[in-house]
């Protein structure tokens, strides 16, 4: 249970990265709490997303990771960022990222700042 709340924590702490840096990626809420809530929230159907499709694409497109010597990782990590923001507006969570170009930005940097966060937070059961 605390490897699940520290992988959530470091995706909601990797999302809120991506939110400061892209204009293109909006988190907005009335106040604080409300924003840090709906961080927890995006960052759990992003944990699922990642958990449920990312395995079954990756298998689907594994030609492509071996042509592009795995650099289709970043299109496909920018599809999961996509389809967590279609899921957190069917949600109502007040999260988007518009456009592919600003996801495949996006997923790199949630990818690179939730690995720092993962080398620097425990990682026991």
């Amino acid at each position: 249970m605390k490897n699940f709340l520290v992988k959530t924590i470091a995706n909601a702490g990797a999302l809120a990265v991506g939110v400061w840096l892209l204009d293109k990626i909006t988190l907005t809420g009335d106040s604080t709490g409300k924003k840090v809530w709906t961080l927890i929230l995006v960052a759990l159907v992003f944990g699922l997303v990642n958990w449920l499709v990312k395995p079954v694409v990756k298998l689907l497109t594994f030609p492509l990771f071996i042509l592009t010597l795995g650099l289709f990782t970043l299109i496909v990590n920018a599809l999961m960022l996509l389809l967590t923001s279609w899921l957190a507006d069917k949600l109502d969570l007040s999260f988007h990222v518009e456009g592919f170009w600003t996801a495949v930005l996006g997923g790199l940097i949630i990818s690179i700042v939730s690995w720092a966060l993962h080398v620097v937070l425990p990682d026991e059961d």
